[in-house]
């Protein structure tokens, strides 16, 4: 059970910081990118790294997590393709599109809430899930969303954050395994997956060396663990509602910082989509906490 608490908790500040983290990602994919590495090639390195740096403390707390079996393997699927599809949908996607389409997000989490752990859609819930979803709307052009068709990058997206929003909910339904387990298992899960797509497509190599590896490895094993940690965390303290609301700082931050890195200024359709997402994240952040209902 959660007591009820005023403000920003502390839950909601490493979750806030997290999505931070998460919403600059496509720095370092782009920077890595303009090195030579594909797009597999770096997801592949960096959640590798990632995964063998915490496997060996994953196989110590066997004893706590070989009971939810079930739940590890769904998070090993889930995890793992969630960051598959986000990595390469940035990677060659637009920044500023794939973000946006990724947080549909909130409507998977809010909808997975209420069917799994019994949370009340109450309206101020459904006030902010409007204004989320309004706001990606206008910062994505408004009706102009429409005349351009959905690619594969599109579709990439979309899965990303419908299997984000699955993975929040099985680390909240598997409360007695460690976090540093089921953040392997995602870890694990995406080193595979790409990993069999790389020998199954047989791509050729990018031109990179050592260096960029270097880098791709230390990409895994520092940025993404710790903002993955972050994440997982924070989403395990609170409601996947409102944590799902607060995530979309992530989408802001990479809206922003997109476009200055771009000299593209932000319209001021995209700047009134902006504010709705603050407020929504603002008005989720600040509200009381309700008690968790126990997973069945």
């Amino acid at each position: 059970m959660m007591r009820a608490t005023t403000g920003l908790s502390y839950p909601v500040s490493i979750l806030f910081i997290s999505s931070v983290g998460w919403g600059l990602t496509w720095i370092p994919i782009k920077l890595l990118n303009g090195m030579g590495i594909s797009g597999p090639e770096l997801v592949f390195i960096a959640f590798l790294a990632g995964a063998l740096v915490m496997l060996p403390f994953a196989l110590m707390q066997h004893r706590q997590w070989r009971k939810h079996l079930s739940l590890m393997i769904l998070i090993t699927l889930f995890g793992g393709f969630a960051n598959v599809a986000f990595q390469t949908a940035l990677y060659y996607g637009d920044v500023i599109r794939v973000m946006i389409l990724f947080y549909l997000l909130p409507v998977w989490s809010v909808i997975g809430g209420k069917v799994f752990f019994g949370e009340i859609i109450d309206t101020k819930r459904v006030v902010t899930v409007v204004f989320s979803l309004g706001g990606a709307f206008l910062i994505l052009g408004g009706m102009a969303v429409f005349e351009q068709l959905p690619d594969w990058t599109d579709l990439m997206a979309i899965g990303a954050g419908f299997a984000f929003a699955m993975n929040n909910l099985l680390f909240r339904a598997s409360p007695g395994v460690p976090l540093i387990s089921k953040v392997t298992a995602m870890f694990a899960g995406c080193s595979m997956m790409i990993g069999g797509f790389l020998v199954v497509a047989n791509l050729p190599g990018g031109d990179y060396g050592l260096d960029v590896t270097l880098y791709s490895a230390l990409y895994g094993l520092v940025w993404l663990t710790l903002i993955t940690f972050g994440t997982q965390w924070g989403v395990t303290q609170i409601e996947a509602g409102r944590a799902a609301i607060i995530i979309v700082m992530e989408l802001v931050v990479a809206v922003v910082s997109a476009a200055l890195y771009a000299a593209d200024w932000l319209s001021l359709i995209e700047i009134v989509g902006g504010v709705l997402v603050v407020t929504a994240a603002i008005i989720e952040g600040g509200r009381e906490e309700t008690p968790e209902v126990e997973a069945a």
